[in-house]
């Protein structure tokens, strides 16, 4: 588990990415580190993309229905003007944000904030996602984050899309993503018609063991 670092004799501010495939848990870490830095009695200020309302328009919200309130922005540089006196800050789906916010995070952590990433750092093709892969490079703490396979049961590192749309961003829960291990993401749809055909053919076996026993 990650431990918040202590620099009592150094300057305070610093970066923490937390990355991952969707359902790998990202939300939930961190809204659990934001919690804690309240917790401490430090002021804390939370915010995340205006695109992104899946669950609330103002809270983030995790897959398991935890929540905390926070400011949506439609660009990152709108973060600047509404942090005077707060230590931590949080952003949440991070990928979903314009290239400027690695700049935006790294003025933020001069001014001796800590700030905590959120975010997918491949999109649905398996590519690098907006502007996260700066933001890894950037950061003092990575934390990589994994899901759990849904066709083999391995650790999960892609999120694959489970409908026809070639657009980058599309916002979307288990109906439209689900997360896979390298090898079954790489096999596509291959998995989704043996998956059909597994159901049709015990769907067969039962139609069959029933008429039997009608028999």
């Amino acid at each position: 588990m990650f431990l918040e670092p202590q620099f009592k004799s150094q300057r305070s501010g610093w970066i923490e990415v937390i990355c991952g495939s969707m359902f790998s848990g990202k939300t939930e870490e961190l809204i659990r580190r934001l919690k804690r830095a309240k917790i401490a009695n430090q002021k804390v200020e939370v915010f995340k993309p205006t695109v992104d309302h899946r669950y609330d328009k103002k809270r983030v919200v995790s897959h398991d229905a935890n929540t905390i309130l926070s400011v949506p922005v439609n660009h990152s540089s709108e973060i600047l003007d509404k942090v005077d006196g707060f230590s931590v800050v949080g952003i949440d789906e991070a990928q979903f944000f314009d290239n400027d916010l690695p700049e935006v995070c790294e003025k933020l952590a001069l001014r001796g904030i800590r700030v905590l990433v959120a975010g997918l750092d491949m999109d649905f093709r398996g590519v690098p996602f907006g502007p996260m892969p700066n933001m890894l490079a950037m950061a003092e703490y990575v934390t990589k984050l994994h899901a759990i396979c849904k066709h083999c049961g391995n650790l999960a590192t892609h999120s694959y899309r489970l409908t026809n749309d070639d657009e980058q961003v599309l916002i979307g829960e288990a109906q439209s993503y689900e997360a896979r291990c390298r090898t079954c993401f790489h096999m596509g749809n291959i998995l989704d018609f043996n998956a059909r055909s597994s159901k049709n053919g015990a769907k067969k076996t039962k139609s069959k063991s029933k008429k039997k026993s009608n028999k």
